[in-house]
């Protein structure tokens, strides 16, 4: 085994995941504010042999959007897949898995994409790499990435991508939403534990709202955007039992405090 290989064998996915949040953090601390999905596109944008990277909101039953773009060839690439309705960025939104495009002028990427294709070369990229965002049952968009020239992405620098895409979702779903654009507070959280919390949660609020996992999401997002909170600590209230929704509660009404619950057991219902 080469010593390249022996390298990427090393890295596990708690070093991947804890390096990729500090080039993340590092990144945001040089714009003076809080970690947003930019941070993550210019992090990849430096870590990984690509040229540019975008991130697009996207969903099934809303208007889909560009969130952000580090130069004009990927803002333009977000914009053309979302107003064609195809390419990489699509395809991976619907098929919730990546989409390595490595050369856009080989024959079965131009059928695949037949306007798409040409409208990306013509803008400049040459290659172009789609990554879902995804927490369980919720997928809120796509992080691209694209290159001027073909690239194939070893091993290791896929799995960099793919952690890349799961700070993102993160980010993107737990970042505060408020009005001050203030610094955030504390580092990112460790990402396998914190969306195994947010997913128990939204378990638990379909249940006790009787509804799908998208709309229990909805609702606990809305929570913590009306509150002012990071959405963990809301998915943890939930978990712990320390906060519960009524289930003929508007989206937006004021849940029930449990302050003196007792934690969940294995076994119970919600």
């Amino acid at each position: 085994m080469s010593r390249r290989r022996e390298a990427v064998a090393r890295v596990g996915p708690e070093s991947r995941s804890a390096r990729i949040r500090t080039l993340v953090a590092e990144q945001a601390a040089r714009r003076g504010a809080r970690v947003g999905v930019v941070d993550v596109c210019t992090a990849a944008v430096a870590a990984l042999p690509v040229g540019g990277a975008g991130v697009s909101a996207m969903s099934r039953t809303a208007p889909s959007h560009p969130l952000c773009s580090t130069d004009s060839v990927s803002g333009q690439l977000e914009e053309l897949q979302l107003t064609l309705g195809e390419g990489p960025c699509v395809d991976a939104f619907l098929h919730g898995s990546a989409v390595l495009a490595p050369d856009l002028l080989t024959r079965d990427l131009q059928d695949r994409w037949m306007v798409f294709a040409e409208a990306a070369l013509a803008a400049g990229a040459r290659a172009v790499f789609a990554f879902p965002l995804q927490m369980g049952a919720i997928s809120p968009g796509v992080l691209d990435l694209y290159a001027r020239v073909p690239v194939r992405l070893n091993a290791e620098e896929l799995a960099d991508a793919l952690a890349f895409a799961d700070l993102a979702t993160l980010v993107l779903l737990d970042a505060r939403i408020d009005e001050t654009g203030g610094p955030r507070d504390g580092p990112v959280e460790d990402l396998g534990a914190y969306r195994a919390e947010i997913d128990q949660a939204g378990g638990m609020l379909t249940v006790q709202l009787g509804v799908g996992i998208e709309e229990a999401f909805v609702r606990l997002r809305a929570h913590a955007y009306a509150q002012g909170r990071r959405l963990g600590d809301v998915a943890a209230d939930v978990v712990a039992r320390r906060l519960r929704f009524p289930p003929d509660a508007e989206p937006d009404a004021e849940p029930d405090a449990e302050p003196d619950a007792e934690p969940d057991q294995a076994g119970e219902d919600p």
